[in-house]
């Protein structure tokens, strides 16, 4: 890799240049301007301070200047609300009983029903209700689609059994 060769002038040994690495732990004196390579002249001036670090670093987010209307606290949100324990086997059920076997969609609706009450009545401590509804859902959609077709095959019955009788 090939590097353009530096600006005619360029000094690595100019008042500009720090080889000092800066402790950024360290409180820097205030009253000694900070060069940033730049010269005397040309961008911000050069006669400001930097504050002094004291006291413990701020977390993430403190701005000393915002202070949040009266009456009002800054949004925390937290963590989430745990899932049901069993959201995810209703759910999995629910998928199942519409797929492969319908005798799963009454289990189904059934534990959704459990589940879908102990979420509300939890108050918001115990979350998942989308995963629940889901599963309870395709439970009643499987469930009615079983009992269709038990109706069905029950009408076959009567129909060729009255049919064979005459």
């Amino acid at each position: 890799m090939t590097y353009d060769p530096p600006p005619p002038g360029w000094d690595p040994q100019s008042p500009g240049h720090n080889p000092q690495p800066v402790d950024l732990n360290k409180p820097q004196d205030a009253a000694q301007p900070q060069d940033f390579g730049q010269p005397y002249g040309y961008g911000q001036p050069q006669d400001y301070s930097q504050p002094q670090a004291y006291g413990q670093p701020q977390p993430y987010g403190y701005n000393p200047g915002y202070q949040p209307a009266p009456g009002y606290y800054p949004g925390y949100y937290g963590a989430p609300a745990p899932d049901h324990p069993q959201g995810v086997i209703i759910l999995i059920l629910g998928i199942m009983s519409l797929a492969f076997c319908q005798l799963l969609g009454p289990v189904a609706w059934i534990m959704g029903s459990k589940a879908r009450r102990e979420i509300r009545d939890s108050g918001g401590a115990i979350g998942g209700s989308g995963m629940v509804t889901a599963g309870w859902i395709c439970g009643i959609v499987s469930s009615a689609l079983l009992i269709l077709a038990i109706l069905f095959i029950v009408l076959m019955l009567v129909v060729g059994a009255a049919s064979t009788t005459t």
